[in-house]
């Protein structure tokens, strides 16, 4: 079982970000822990976790809840992880401290993934970044001092400033870093964020990711993931693994169901175990299984899939088969793929 925390709290809202997060009511966080830890605790029970592979506490911004607080989590949690256990923690530069880097290194935490999205000072502020180029480079050296094991940053391009000469300036900042996974991904205008229908902000170049692929210097494992370590966690989403989804606009998946706690910050505190709930048929597992698998590392097994649409696919060179799995060749193609096996005859 994968465990993800996730925390809604906000210094700022950037221009591009649509998941659930707040910048007000920073004086619930007390009581949004408290009731995070209700839900933890009834989902470990309900569900009879007796071991978690990993543990992604992200956001938000979960660099703006201070160590003392995530200690509840740790302690519940403490003869579900061992040495071998994956603990991933997200945060963003202006709010990873040196005093809060050290905190959660002492809690356990093994990596961290910082949203430092771009290190050139004009991007930053049209992506609504509050943080400087300066900030990231900082940060990122003072988790590698404090001793974090695993290091990531989060690149975003596309945007329309990005040219082939920043993506390359981007990339060699970052790895003059002590990181070992970069997450680059392509701007997208979301639905109801400052960018939403605002397409001069995006160049709509689709040459980009396999130009930014060529520069990062690690194995991409996913289309937008490049490590020289593999994060655990993503691998178990794009394996379908069962996880739990703790917080408020969290999301857990378990025995063929997703569960979704309210996603309103005061109706979560007063009732965090209170879910919607949706029963994936066979039809959409088998859906998830392939556009998961053919997006990342994982492949498909062959037992899923049309034998007469896989050997188009080969004849074109897109895909290849090992072991009885079929592996896609170009990971930015992989919802076109997808959608091609998927489609009835």
């Amino acid at each position: 079982m994968l465990l993800y925390c996730h925390i809604p709290f906000c210094d700022s809202k950037c221009h591009y970000c649509a998941f659930n997060s707040f910048t007000s009511n920073h004086h619930l966080k007390k009581e949004y822990m408290d009731a995070f830890l209700r839900q933890l605790k009834f989902d470990l029970d309900r569900f009879g976790v007796k071991k978690l592979e990993t543990v992604y506490i992200g956001g938000g911004t979960p660099s703006t809840i201070k160590p003392k607080l995530y200690e509840p989590l740790f302690d519940t949690i403490t003869n579900l992880i061992d040495e071998d256990t994956e603990i991933t923690i997200e945060a963003n530069p202006n709010s990873a401290t040196k005093s809060w880097l050290e905190g959660v290194k002492s809690l356990g935490i093994t990596r961290i993934s910082f949203g430092v999205q771009s290190f050139h000072e004009e991007k930053l502020k049209l992506l609504g970044r509050a943080h400087t180029p300066q900030d990231a480079i900082k940060a990122v050296e003072t988790a590698f001092k404090a001793g974090i094991e695993h290091i990531s940053i989060d690149l975003i391009y596309d945007t329309i400033l990005d040219s082939k000469e920043l993506l390359q300036n981007e990339v060699m900042q970052a790895i003059k870093l002590p990181i070992d996974h970069i997450s680059a991904y392509a701007l997208i205008l979301e639905e109801g964020t400052p960018f939403e229908n605002k397409m001069e902000m995006k160049k709509d170049d689709e040459h980009q990711g396999y130009f930014l692929k060529e520069l990062i210097p690690f194995e991409q494992y996913e289309v937008s993931n490049f490590g020289e370590y593999r994060s655990k966690h993503n691998l178990g989403y794009w394996q379908l693994k069962s996880y739990l989804g703790i917080g408020c606009g969290a999301v857990g998946f378990a025995h063929k169901k997703r569960y979704y706690p309210s996603s309103d910050l005061l109706a979560y505190i007063k009732n965090p175990t209170m879910y919607e709930e949706e029963i994936l048929s066979e039809s959409e597992l088998r859906f998830e299984k392939i556009f998961l698998g053919l997006r990342s590392i994982v492949g498909v097994d062959m037992q899923l899939l049309d034998a007469q649409k896989v050997a188009l696919l080969q004849e074109e060179k897109k895909v290849e088969i090992r072991e009885g799995r079929l592996y896609n060749k170009n990971f930015f193609l992989a919802d076109e793929i997808a959608l091609f096996l998927c489609e009835e005859t």
